[in-house]
């Protein structure tokens, strides 16, 4: 089995039982734009501190353009607005791409936001000098093709931040308490990182901990987000406070789950290949 096939059965792996979607009181893929504002704002405080960060920003020139895919509220290239002079955001949800249109603003850049999903707004996405891509890679089944369309927009450099297993992955106690359902445990970024070197695009690696910065201002917003994953209603939301306490951490007035082992992986641009 090839790299590509493998990643995409394990990514399908990880669908929720259908009696227990059922028997949700509400979706459980709903994406809080609180919670991705928070990581955000925490993400420009300090622009320079991770090596996701650091690969753009060496990668995009004075005046440059930014084109975030998945970009929420825009964590990913917010910190780099200092160089760049336009930062072009892609989201499926309208809410995301108006916090990170009011971010934009505040730093002092020029933005433009598409709404749709990766690569089917490919078609619409100019290209941009530094293509960003965090944590939507576990989103992506079909990860060559999705690879490949933010190559063809970069003219200079690719940069995707994932973390190291699956994101739902720290919750895979959390289904087995309160389901008795065990998880999977792949795919990681090893194995999205063997989709781009066998889709030829050979990337560099970088591996970190991430601080866990961003969350929610209220506990309980942190406890209703896990019940909503957890496809459960609220009345089970004093049980699941006290399943998640040990992890809970506090940090800049936001509770979440502290930090994570995540991987940067870069490669060259359009551009940058036909040079080399």
């Amino acid at each position: 089995m090839n790299a590509a096939t493998a990643w995409r059965e394990a990514l399908a792996s990880w669908a929720i039982p259908q009696p227990i979607l059922d028997a949700a009181p509400e979706p459980p893929w709903v994406f809080p734009v609180e919670l991705f504002a928070s990581r955000a704002d925490a993400s420009t405080a300090t622009p320079d501190v991770t090596p996701s960060n650091r690969r753009a920003l060496e990668a995009l020139t004075e005046g440059g353009s930014v084109l975030d895919v998945g970009c929420g509220a825009g964590a990913a290239s917010l910190p780099l607005a200092r160089r760049a002079r336009l930062l072009i955001g892609v989201d499926a949800s309208a809410d995301m791409l108006a916090a990170f249109a009011e971010r934009a603003d505040a730093a002092g850049v020029a933005s433009e936001v598409i709404e749709g999903v990766w690569p089917d707004a490919a078609a619409t996405a100019p290209e941009a000098d530094v293509v960003v891509c965090h944590h939507v890679a576990y989103n992506a089944p079909y990860l060559d093709a999705f690879a490949r369309a933010l190559t063809e927009h970069a003219r200079r450099r690719v940069v995707m931040e994932l973390t190291a297993t699956h994101p739902l992955s720290t919750m895979n106690e959390l289904w087995v308490r309160f389901h008795g359902l065990a998880r999977p445990d792949r795919p990681t970024a090893d194995d999205a990182q063997a989709v781009l070197r066998e889709a030829g695009l050979e990337p560099a690696r970088e591996d970190w901990v991430a601080d866990g910065s961003g969350g929610f201002a209220r506990r309980e917003d942190l406890v209703a987000f896990v019940r909503l994953r957890l496809c459960l209603p609220a009345t089970r939301d004093e049980e699941i406070a006290r399943a998640i306490e040990p992890a809970v951490q506090l940090r800049d007035g936001r509770y979440g789950f502290g930090g994570r082992r995540v991987a940067t992986l870069w490669w060259p641009g359009y551009e940058a290949r036909r040079a080399t």
